[in-house]
C-alpha cells in the first residue's frame, strides 16, 4: 500500500471524509447536477405527455440515443463490477481502495441504463407486457431477466464489504437516530468475530466468482439484440465479445475518472497513489489494444466482401456523412489515449484522466455509431434516413450522465467512499510482509 504502515485511526478518518459537513463547493455540485436530472425529468414527463414525436425517432431510425444509452451505461457498469471482482479473486494487495467506488459506480451506472429500455418506450406501462407476455426465445425478455439478475447480484456485491463498515459507522453514532438505525440494520450484529470474517470472506469471493458471468451475459445478451437483426452493421457473430470488451473498456475508464474526482475532493492522495491509475491504465491499454483488434477484424472482413449494403454503410462511416465522427473516435478514443500511457512523460495522474475521459467520451460515440447508422442504411433502394436527436433526448442523456456522479456524490454522503474492511486487512498483510522479511 505505502512505505509507512497506515494506523486504524489515519484509515477510518479518511475513508469518512466525505461523512463530514459538506462545504459550499459540495453543494453547488449537488444542485448543478441536480438541475440537469430535473431538467431531464420534465423532458421525460414532456414525452410521456405528447408521445415519441416530441424525439428525433422515426419509423425507420427507431433506435437513437436512447439504445446507445442503454448500452453506453450498462458498459460502465459492467467494467466497474469486473474491475472489483478480479482484483478481489486475483488478491491483488493494490485493490482496497478502489473496490468500494468501483462497485458503487457498477450500481449507479446499471440504475441509470437499466431505464433507459422503459425511456425508449412511446407508453411505459406497455414494459408490464415484456414481463407478462414475453417470448422465452426472445433476446429482450432475456435482456430483462439478465439485468435484474446482474442489479440484485452488483447490489449485494456493494453491501456485503459494507456491513462491517457500516459496524464501524454504527459504533461511532450511539445516539438513535434514523442514520443509526440504518447502520445497525446494515451491518447485521457485525461484531469482528472469527467466524464472522471467515463467512465474510467467503461470501465475498463466492459473488466476485459469480459477477463475472452474470456481468458477460448481460453484455452478451444486449449485443444479440443487434446481431440477430439482419441489419447492415450488425449481422455479425463476434457482438457478444465486442460489446463485452467494450464494456470493460469503457468501465475502466469511469473507475479511473471517479478515482481521479474523489482523491482530488478528499484529499485520498496518500491512499490512491500513482501507482493504483499506472495500473489501470496498463489495463486501459490492453483493453484497448483488444478493442481495436475486435474493430479492425470485423471492419476488414466485411469490406473484403464489399456487400453493397455493407459496403454503403462502410463508406458512410469512413468516407461520408459521419466520417467525422467515426475517426474522432479512431484517434481520439482509441489511439490518443493509448499514446498518452504508452509515453512515460504523459503516464501521469493527469495524463492518465485526460485518456481514461476520452475514453469514456469516445466509446459513447461509438455506441452511437453501431445504433444508428445501421438503421438508417435503407434495407431496400431509397434514400439514406438521417436521425437528427431534439432537445428532449440531449436532456435525457445529459441528465442520466449527471445522475451517476449526483448519486455518488449522494452515497459517499453516508456511506464510507474507502472499504476500511479491506483497507485494514491489505494494511495487516502488509505489516505481516515486512516483519516476515525483516526476520
Amino acid at each position: 500500500m505505502t512505505a509507512r504502515a497506515l494506523s486504524r485511526t489515519e484509515i477510518r478518518e479518511a475513508a469518512q471524509r466525505p461523512m463530514m459537513a459538506p462545504g459550499k463547493t459540495w453543494w453547488l455540485i449537488v444542485l448543478g447536477l441536480s438541475a440537469l436530472v430535473l431538467w431531464a425529468a420534465v423532458a421525460y414527463a414532456y414525452q410521456v405527455m405528447n408521445g415519441l414525436g416530441v424525439t428525433g425517432l422515426g419509423q425507420r431510425v427507431t433506435w437513437g440515443f436512447y439504445i446507445a444509452n442503454l448500452v453506453f451505461f450498462i458498459g460502465i457498469s459492467y467494467g466497474g463490477a469486473m474491475t472489483s471482482a478480479i482484483l478481489r479473486l486475483t488478491g491483488a494487495p493494490w485493490r482496497a481502495p478502489l473496490t468500494r467506488m468501483a462497485e458503487a459506480t457498477a450500481v449507479a451506472a446499471l440504475l441509470v441504463g437499466a431505464a433507459f429500455p422503459i425511456i425508449d418506450l412511446g407508453r411505459p406501462d406497455r414494459f408490464l407486457n415484456v414481463i407478462l407476455h414475453g417470448q422465452v426465445g426472445s433476446p429482450v425478455v432475456w435482456d430483462v431477466v439478465a439485468i435484474s439478475t446482474y442489479l440484485a447480484a452488483s447490489l449485494i456485491f456493494l453491501l456485503l464489504p459494507l456491513i462491517p463498515d457500516a459496524a464501524v459507522c454504527r459504533d461511532a453514532r450511539p445516539e438513535r437516530g434514523l442514520r443509526s438505525r440504518i447502520y445497525r440494520l446494515l451491518s447485521l450484529g457485525w461484531e469482528g468475530t472469527p467466524e464472522q470474517h471467515r463467512v465474510l470472506r467467503r461470501s465475498m469471493t463466492i459473488i466476485a466468482i459469480l459477477i463475472i458471468p452474470l456481468a458477460v451475459s448481460v453484455h452478451s445478451v444486449l449485443a444479440w439484440l443487434f446481431g440477430v437483426t439482419v441489419r447492415p452493421g450488425w449481422n455479425s457473430t463476434i457482438f457478444a465479445p465486442y460489446f463485452v470488451l467494450g464494456a470493460m473498456f469503457s468501465g475502466v475508464g469511469a473507475v479511473i475518472l471517479v478515482l481521479a474526482a474523489f482523491r482530488k475532493a478528499y484529499h485520498l492522495e496518500a491512499y490512491i497513489t500513482t501507482k493504483h491509475f499506472t495500473y489501470l491504465a496498463y489495463i486501459l491499454v490492453v483493453l484497448a489494444s483488444g478493442y481495436l483488434y475486435f474493430m479492425v477484424s470485423e471492419y476488414l472482413t466485411e469490406g473484403y466482401k464489399m456487400h453493397e449494403d455493407t459496403g454503403r454503410l462502410l463508406e458512410l462511416l469512413m468516407l461520408g456523412r459521419l466520417a467525422p465522427f467515426f475517426w474522432l473516435f479512431i484517434f481520439g478514443g482509441l489511439l490518443a489515449p493509448i499514446a498518452l500511457i504508452a509515453v512515460p512523460f504523459t503516464r501521469t495522474i493527469p495524463g492518465i484522466t485526460l485518456a481514461a475521459l476520452a475514453v469514456v467520451l469516445g466509446m459513447w460515440l461509438k455506441r452511437f455509431l453501431i445504433v444508428v447508422p445501421g438503421l438508417a442504411e435503407p434495407l431496400l433502394p431509397s434514400s439514406l434516413i438521417i436521425y437528427y436527436p431534439s432537445w428532449v433526448e440531449v436532456a435525457i442523456t445529459l441528465g442520466a450522465a449527471a445522475a451517476i456522479p449526483l448519486m455518488l456524490m449522494v452515497f459517499f454522503r453516508f456511506f464510507p467512499v474507502l472499504s476500511i474492511y479491506e483497507m485494514e486487512e491489505a494494511e495487516l498483510e502488509h505489516v505481516s510482509a515486512h516483519a516476515a522479511g525483516g526476520a
